[in-house]
């Protein structure tokens, strides 16, 4: 063999072994763990808004033990929850904009803690069939139909509460 046999031989070998190199960097050999899924929850179709007094979910109140609730329940039905302060006078008049707001937005379970509050979702449930409502505090009106449950203020408040909106939202999935 010629001295330019050998040396052609040699650079293909050479070009090669680095493609070789080069293939195994790229595409194997990857000793990197993989990426964890995301912690992102995947929600229903189905929204739980509670409608509180000025104070929302104040630690020690009433709201704040059934806002636990709902995210309990959320954990198990995977609707998404949220809540709505009524802002400036704690009257039943002025709750209704703030409900309202929640029913155009289609919240299918509406919960309802402080009196006004209350009063306002038991004067709005009867034209509302479709939407699950619950009451803490309150009386559930015979008016209101099946769709209006009520859960007392007290010890049990949260397990409660987790119960009524479980059952509301199975009702509406």
């Amino acid at each position: 063999m010629s001295g330019r046999t050998i040396a052609l031989a040699g650079g293909a070998l050479i070009v090669v072994a680095a493609l070789v190199v080069g293939g195994y960097l790229l595409f194997g050999g990857d000793d990197r763990p993989p990426i964890p899924d995301t912690r992102a929850r995947h929600y229903t179709e189905v929204d739980a808004c509670l409608l509180t007094g000025e104070k929302g979910i104040a630690a020690g109140t009433p709201a704040a033990t059934v806002w636990q609730g709902m995210q309990d329940a959320s954990l198990k039905t995977h609707a998404r929850v949220s809540y709505t302060s009524v802002m400036g006078e704690q009257s039943t008049g002025n709750a209704r904009p703030f409900l309202n707001g929640m029913l155009q937005r289609s919240c299918e379970v509406v919960l309802a803690v402080g009196r006004p509050e209350v009063a306002a979702v038991g004067q709005t449930a009867p034209q509302y069939r479709k939407v699950g409502f619950v009451l803490v505090g309150g009386k559930a009106d015979t008016k209101g139909g099946e769709n209006v449950a009520a859960v007392r203020v007290g010890h049990g408040l949260r397990a409660a509460v987790a119960a009524s909106v479980e059952r509301a939202v199975d009702a509406r999935g």
